[in-house]
């Protein structure tokens, strides 16, 4: 994993095995991951898209093309891999808050 995805795969490792990872699932059928991240800070990850809100991800990932994802989504797609992702149920309304605030932070 470190050869392919660099300085980000321990810190997605222990991510996992902290088990930060938090897939929310709306009724209808809506999903996304919110990682507790090693500063205590909550990101929202898209594996659909592959996006992260955390500032690594915009900076290295988008901006300098540096790495492929940062450790946030790296994590998700080793907790998904691994059966350890935490799961929540929440209401498309909570969903809704959740992505609204997301682009509140950003805008």
């Amino acid at each position: 994993l470190k050869f392919i995805f660099g300085p980000s795969a321990v810190p997605a490792l222990d991510l996992v095995d902290q088990r930060s990872v938090t897939r929310l699932r709306s009724p209808s059928g809506r999903t996304l991951y919110q990682v507790l991240g090693s500063s205590g800070k909550l990101y929202t990850c898209y594996s659909s898209c592959h996006f992260c809100t955390c500032p690594a991800f915009g900076f290295s990932v988008l901006q300098k093309s540096e790495s492929l994802l940062c450790k946030h989504i790296l994590a998700v797609y080793l907790s998904q891999a691994v059966g350890a992702c935490q799961e929540l149920s929440v209401s498309e309304e909570q969903l809704t808050n959740i992505l609204l605030a997301e682009e509140e932070d950003e805008g």
